[in-house]
């Protein structure tokens, strides 16, 4: 018999390929080889040996099989009526930046201490989801634990499903064992009941109970917790018990606040993915990396339509359909409001003359419009020009409304069949007949193979609690938020102005005091619903008039007073957010108040709030035309947060800001963008020398640059820069028609390269502004604008006596006892006969 050696050469399993090689000799391959014949030969130890090995790599097999089945389509509505498509095919690459480990307490109401140091802004990291889990710019070690933050509908639940759809298919990860990805929703169902951390495992992959395996910390395991701001634990991390034993049972937030302190399975790698207001629910020490998912860049947009319609025709149709619009374009950074708009815009048949949703709030409205039409249409039988509430529907949607709120209210992200019956929902008939219900609702198998329902997506649930909540007010006069009811004895004008404000202010104080924002996208459909252009779109719904353009103005005016309290940056983007549904005329003018009064901080603003404040900028309906960054914050790091508004500005007004290169660097960027607005650029009395002009000049040369007014006064600009930018000037010669270089020293060279340009048929410079110049003008700050003074001696009063060289003066004043003379020096005389510019 042979030895253990020549029975086969085992092989770590950390590769999950085959556990075993046999080996490659004659004798090796006329040997009975497995467990069960080991056991018949007697060789117990051995077999348990290979059974021990072969276990876990067939649980692996078994469980990428599974996970590759429930993840490599996706569906459109609910699984049984909506339509497949695989993952694969219409995944677009998010645009994902590494946020460093402190943004986990920025994002919550910790002010950071030094918040007086004026830190320059630190270049973004982009990450690859392949190099998700790799270690951080200088590390060493693998992060254990990653946090991924994004708004609602950005594509964080995509993001991990990809992530673990290419695990399986063995395409990146492979040196992960064991990838077990796991929602909040799912695990809030089990808050009530206990469990060690492998009956967890065994409980949601059953893969790994029937291959009997349960010392996970000889494997290299991948847990990922999708939601974290859809948890409904109390993740008690201060006072929960510690456990290190992953047999022992406990609740299941116990396991969680274990697991992601480190005390249970240390070996294992966590990746949390949630919004940014719930972030401060882990400890920053529990998290060694932070990222942001940005959302889709203007290419990746494009790339989105044109896999969502693979007819080219109609794909170019609805993405010029959207840029027409710079607040519908900007929020479809949003995969989600992609989807919704692609399903919105591919029903209206991006028909010419029609207005475009501009707002997050019309646009679903646009999108339950569509949805009732469709089930009009297409399930009834009925016309386009039929009206779209018809009883049936008018019904479903209010039921809907009311299980959307009434379970938001509870936290409950997931409903049994029991709660949609208490809501008047009849599943089979609502399944059948209705293409609102299959469309906006998702079935799923939960646990015990029971059907549980949810919302095809959070926002879609947090637009119909809202839309439920403004129904029941104006139509039956209950204030839902207070449990109030309007009564008889009050006046029709009394119920009609001050009802409504009462339940806005109610609504945006319960979303101030939400400790972690789940209010937050709620009230913004809330009072985007108190509009009449968006109550026009309802028409049919509701039955008595909705709130008034007076009842709206209050509104505004009460968000300002709450800004101007200085609440904590996440709660003000937020009152941003929803004055931009109030179509509040003067919100970027509240914006820039907001910033350069001090009440909301740049020092405090992390790259995620930053980002909010651009989005809610270029989603406004207000005027973007002139930049002025100092009605915002003087300074660099405010300049390279706001460079999007800049790109859609026509004037950028940058002077006398403190911008070094880095701002140059940025600016080219935006000169050479194919979709850049601006015409109109003052960098003046900033110390930009000619290192900042040549990294601007990049983008002064790039064709797509249509700049026609530059001004660089007072920039420490030599002949060296003036030579640059002559190159760049005649690489693309026909839209500069302005040029300002006074206070600079371009020298005779400088100014005879430049000045040549005026006599090129070619270029269209009209009027360049050299003086004054000279070497002078290169000393840094206000030295530059010292001169040596002299006095003129014919304004002198007769009582001073000029001295050392006319450089002192003496006051002689006479009396009848004595002389007093006093000495001082003439610096101090401000009388002179030097012309000062």
């Amino acid at each position: 018999m042979k030895n253990d050696q020549s029975i086969g050469r085992l092989n770590d399993f950390k590769d999950g390929r085959r556990s075993y090689d046999l080996e490659e000799d004659q004798e090796s391959s006329e040997v009975p080889t497995g467990p069960s014949a080991l056991r018949r030969m007697k060789q117990e130890e051995l077999a348990e040996r290979l059974q021990s090995r072969l276990l876990p790599a067939d649980c692996q097999r078994e469980l990428k099989s599974n996970l590759k089945k429930k993840f490599q389509c996706v569906f459109e509505g609910i699984t049984k009526a909506g339509k497949t498509t695989l993952l694969n095919e219409i995944y677009t690459e998010l645009y994902i930046t590494e946020g460093g480990t402190a943004q986990v307490n920025e994002e919550h109401e910790v002010r950071q201490i030094e918040t007086a140091s004026r830190r320059p802004a630190r270049p973004e990291t982009t990450i690859r989801l392949e190099d998700l889990l790799k270690a951080s710019a200088g590390g060493e070690e693998p992060i254990r634990t990653v946090m991924t933050k994004g708004v609602a509908g950005i594509g964080k639940t995509l993001l991990t499903q990809k992530f673990t759809l290419d695990w399986a298919e063995d395409k990146y990860h492979q040196d992960i064992q064991f990838t077990f990805p796991f929602t909040f929703r799912e695990l809030n169902v089990l808050r009530e009941k206990k469990f060690s951390l492998v009956g967890l495992f065994h409980h949601f992959f059953s893969e790994t109970r029937a291959a009997g395996i349960c010392r996970f910390e000889e494997f290299q395991v991948m847990i990922i917790f999708d939601g974290l701001d859809e948890c409904r634990l109390p993740l008690d991390f201060h006072n929960n018990e510690d456990l290190t034993d992953v047999t022992e049972s406990s609740s299941v937030d116990v396991l969680l606040t274990n697991l992601i302190r480190g005390k249970l399975l240390p070996s294992a790698r966590l990746w949390i993915t949630t919004r940014p207001a719930a972030a401060n629910q882990i400890p920053p020490e529990c998290v060694g990396m932070v990222t942001e998912v940005r959302g889709f860049t203007d290419p990746q947009k494009e790339e989105y339509f044109r896999k969502r319609f693979r007819d080219e025709e109609q794909a170019s149709r609805i993405i010029s359909h959207i840029k027409t619009s710079r607040s519908l374009h900007i929020m479809c950074h949003i995969p989600v409001f992609c989807w919704i708009t692609a399903g919105v815009l591919e029903e209206m048949k991006t028909r010419e003359g029609g207005e475009l949703p501009k707002t997050l709030t019309e646009m679903y409205i646009h999108f339950l419009v569509v949805q009732s039409k469709v089930k009009k249409v297409k399930y009834d039988g009925g016309a386009e020009t039929d009206p779209h509430w018809s009883p049936e529907s008018r019904k479903m949607i209010e039921s809907l409304g009311k299980l959307a709120f009434d379970q938001l209210q509870k936290g409950n992200l997931i409903f049994y069949e029991s709660d949609l019956t208490e809501c008047g929902i009849d599943i089979r008939a609502a399944s059948v007949y209705s293409g609102v219900f299959t469309q906006i609702f998702r079935e799923e198998r939960g646990l015990y193979q029971d059907k549980v329902f949810c919302f095809v997506h959070l926002s879609v649930q947090e637009f119909l609690a809202a839309l439920h909540v403004h129904l029941t007010f104006f139509n039956s006069g209950v204030h839902l938020l207070s449990g109030e009811q309007t009564t008889s004895r009050r006046s029709k004008r009394f119920k009609v102005n001050l009802e409504p404000m009462r339940l806005y202010q109610s609504a945006v104080d319960k979303a101030l005091q939400s400790p972690n924002g789940h209010l937050d996208l709620f009230l913004r459909f809330l009072l985007g619903l108190s509009l009449e252009t968006n109550q026009t779109l309802l028409r049919g719904l509701l039955t008595q008039a909705g709130s008034r353009s007076q009842t709206n103005q209050e509104t505004v005016q009460y968000i300002k007073e709450k800004i101007s309290k200085k609440v904590s940056p996440k709660k003000s983007i937020n009152l941003f957010h929803c004055l931009n549904e109030l179509n509040d005329g003067s919100l970027v003018e509240e914006i820039q108040r907001s910033l350069s009064s001090g009440h909301l901080s740049t020092d405090e603003l992390s790259p995620a709030q930053w980002s909010a404040l651009v989005f809610i900028l270029l989603s406004s309906q207000e005027d973007l035309e002139v930049f002025d960054l100092k009605k915002y914050s003087a300074s660099e790091e405010a300049l390279l947060r706001l460079l999007p508004v800049v790109k859609a500005s026509n004037k950028a007004l940058l002077s006398d800001c403190n911008l070094s290169e880095r701002s140059c660097e940025a600016l080219s960027s935006v000169l050479s963008s194919q979709s850049s607005s601006l015409r109109e650029l003052d960098l003046s009395n900033n110390d930009l020398q000619d290192s900042g002009l040549k990294l601007l000049c990049a983008g002064l040369e790039s064709p797509h640059c249509d700049l026609e007014i530059l001004r660089l006064s007072g920039c420490l600009i030599t002949e060296e820069g003036c030579s640059s930018l002559a190159s760049a000037l005649s690489s693309n010669p026909s839209h500069l028609r302005e040029l300002d270089l006074s206070y600079n020293h371009p020298g005779d060279s400088g100014v005879k390269l430049l000045s040549a340009g005026l006599e090129d048929p070619q270029w269209r410079l009209e009027t360049l502004r050299v003086e004054p110049d000279g070497v002078r003008w290169l000393t840094p700050g206000l030295r530059k604008y010292s001169c040596e003074l002299t006095i003129d001696t014919n304004t002198v009063n007769k009582q001073l006596k000029l001295s050392d060289n006319n450089r002192k003066v003496t006051s002689v004043k006479e009396d009848q006892s004595h002389t007093v003379i006093i000495q001082t020096d003439l610096t101090s005389v401000i009388s002179c006969c030097v012309e000062l510019v």
